[in-house]
């Protein structure tokens, strides 16, 4: 049997992968920062968007040839691929390709994952792949998808199904298997009221993270058949693998920490509550996410800013950040910000206090502002004085407010549109 951490085994089954990345959701429970971006598009850790972290995974992986499947809004998502992903060697069969819904099957748009894949099948079998990694485009998180693809072929699986620990009282969120001693998965069920617990760990369940890898015989039979399945919702986690698990061989592949062993950072940070706490996470001293980790980049697309600025020294007026991330082109104006994040161009002026805080690129935050908690959305200006995060009462009635306490802003609510 090949020894699967061999490099040069990996390597050879890594260039004989395609990848197609869904991209295409709503994220409604991102409240009024999905309303004109798709959720993958969402910014994230002080420079890059959520897509960024799978495309990383994947060009790191040694896996260059990439689909992304977009439908909703996909405007900004699109350009920002276009932007910073264009740099594959194309002469060399290596790409970043969209993938937008446009009815080439039938007259619906994409009716769910499978649907999204089986409506582009033309496409893949021109790519002609061994193996289709399918990943969802929404998750923040560092994987070497090279040693799931090599446990696949070494357990001679038809699909093999990334998975990673959580609580069973959170594990109603995720599609939950039941597996054996051998990690093949003997029960898939999607959001189980009740979850099925790790044999000898209870309270513990292992939840599925959205990433598939299949043989590529197999892909294009269960999808076809899917289609013609009455009363399907094509759906990979809800429909296709319940239905393979009593005539294909489907493995678990456990995610873990490489070093540790132990569990792996991954991160759902699909409400509010979460992509503001995921970002802060950020500006500890040791995060579990570790951005400046150079034998793992994650790639993105950039903006030419010069570096950030802090200006004034005054009693009362002193330009500083502390306990903070403050991206380029960022300037603190005799501004105070501490355990914050602040993504490209942002401006924090005179007096003005930033505390607990995510302001996304373009925000200005004017005068004697306080702001606190509170997750501030791309080009919004806050007038002087104003303070945020202080009265639930007034905040609700302006902005939106999460289950948390986070209070979220668009600069449409700050217009009243």
């Amino acid at each position: 049997m090949t020894n699967p951490a061999s490099g040069r085994f990996v390597s050879r089954l890594t260039r004989e992968t395609l990848a197609l990345v869904l991209a295409g959701g709503q994220g409604t429970r991102l409240k009024n920062l999905t309303e004109w971006r798709a959720k993958p598009s969402v910014h994230f850790g002080g420079k890059f968007r959520i897509i960024d972290f799978p495309l990383s995974n994947c060009v790191n992986s040694g896996i260059r040839r990439i689909s992304v499947l977009t439908q909703y809004k996909s405007h900004s998502l699109n350009r920002h691929i276009q932007r910073g992903w264009g740099f594959l060697g194309g002469q060399m069969g290596e790409f970043v390709e969209l993938l937008p819904a446009q009815q080439r099957l039938g007259e619906s748009w994409y009716a769910g994952t499978a649907d999204a894949v089986r409506q582009n099948l033309d496409i893949i079998k021109r790519h002609d792949p061994s193996y289709v990694l399918i990943l969802a485009g929404d998750h923040v998180y560092k994987m070497d998808y090279g040693t799931m693809i090599g446990a696949h072929v070494e357990s001679g699986a038809d699909i093999t199904v990334g998975c990673i620990e959580v609580a069973s009282e959170t594990a109603t969120a995720f599609g939950v298997m039941d597996v054996d001693t051998d990690f093949n998965i003997v029960k898939f069920t999607e959001k189980p009221p009740e979850p099925e617990h790790i044999p000898g760990k209870p309270g513990v369940s292992l939840a599925s993270m959205g990433i598939y890898v299949f043989s590529t015989d197999v892909l294009f039979e269960e999808l076809e058949r899917d289609q013609l399945s009455e009363g399907s919702s094509h759906d990979f986690g809800k429909d296709i693998i319940p239905s393979l698990l009593k005539t294909h061989k489907v493995i678990a592949f456990p995610f873990q920490d490489p070093v540790s062993g132990g569990e792996a950072y991954w991160r759902d940070v699909g409400t509010v509550d979460a992509l503001w706490q995921s970002n802060l996470e950020l500006t500890g001293i040791t995060p579990e996410l570790d951005l400046y980790d150079s034998e793992w980049p994650i790639w993105t697309y950039q903006e030419h800013v010069p570096p950030a600025k802090f200006i004034f020294d005054d009693t009362g007026r002193r330009g500083m950040a502390v306990d903070s991330m403050v991206a380029g082109g960022c300037i603190v104006s005799g501004a105070i910000v501490r355990h914050s994040l602040l993504f490209p161009r942002v401006r924090v002026n005179s007096y003005a206090e930033v505390t607990d805080s995510v302001l996304f690129p373009g925000v200005e935050i004017g005068r004697n502002c306080n702001i606190k908690k509170a997750l501030i959305d791309r080009d919004c200006v806050i007038p002087e004085g104003t303070e945020i995060g202080f009265d639930a009462v007034a905040d609700r009635e302006r902005f939106y407010v999460s289950p948390g306490g986070v209070v979220l802003v668009t600069p449409a609510m700050l217009s009243g549109d």
